[in-house]
């Protein structure tokens, strides 16, 4: 038996909300992928899919075994780690008094977590060097979110998705990476779908969004607070 399990879980929507869908990678302790999955969500907003992601992978994992869980998602991980305990306290409602948004994953992923060991490290997404398995989940969401079908060793995939180029990065020559968006400074990039930030306010393909802990938005709301 594994003496620890290394995984990734990511989710994609084509919209903010539109298509969606969620995957997951696992890795042997020594971070070597093993097997993978992903489903499709039909219409959801990214902080569904990313919490779908995090339940789906916990599902598929032994809960004897100590997970490590790499996510780009900030806003799953403090929904499951750092806001959990106020919202159970508050009666399921946040700060502000409003309603939790998407209690029932939030419970699920609270239930399966329990009497087992899971850690969670956040990994940027789309970054040059960045996370192996993290970039292999988030292919196989966004490829899932776009086909609606579902994708993975366990219906009989023999490879693993094939990352798209880092989005945001340069070569040592100097020049321009390959990129599925173009690259902006500060950490930005050009949007290839339109979309809604958590703001309320949409945006449109081609117009500079940055990633918050709620998905995809305009980048003077990436601190703000949904």
């Amino acid at each position: 038996m594994d003496e620890r399990i290394i995984a990734a879980c990511d989710g994609a929507s084509k919209g903010n909300p539109g298509p969606a869908a969620w995957a997951w990678v696992v890795a042997d302790g020594q971070g070597r992928p093993q097997r993978w999955e992903a489903g499709p969500l039909g219409t959801a907003t990214n902080n569904v899919a990313e919490l779908t992601a995090l339940q789906e992978l916990l599902r598929s994992t032994d809960p004897a075994v100590p997970v490590e869980v790499r996510m780009d998602s900030q806003y799953a991980m403090n929904a499951v780690t750092k806001w959990l305990p106020g919202w159970k306290r508050n009666g399921w409602k946040t700060s502000a008094g409003k309603p939790v948004a998407n209690r029932e994953l939030v419970v699920g992923i609270d239930d399966l977590m329990g009497g087992r060991s899971v850690s969670f490290r956040y990994v940027p997404a789309h970054q040059v060097d960045g996370d192996p398995l993290n970039a292999l989940a988030d292919q196989a969401a966004s490829e899932v979110a776009v086909s609606q079908q579902a994708a993975g060793t366990v219906h009989g995939a023999a490879g693993l998705p094939v990352p798209a180029p880092a989005r945001s990065s340069k070569n040592r020559a100097g020049g321009t990476a390959g990129a599925v968006r173009t690259s902006r400074p500060g950490g930005t990039i050009s949007a290839k779908f339109a979309g809604r930030c958590h703001c309320g306010k949409p945006y449109a393909a081609k117009d500079t969004i940055a990633k918050n802990p709620n998905g995809w938005g305009h980048p003077e709301c990436r601190t703000a607070v949904a």
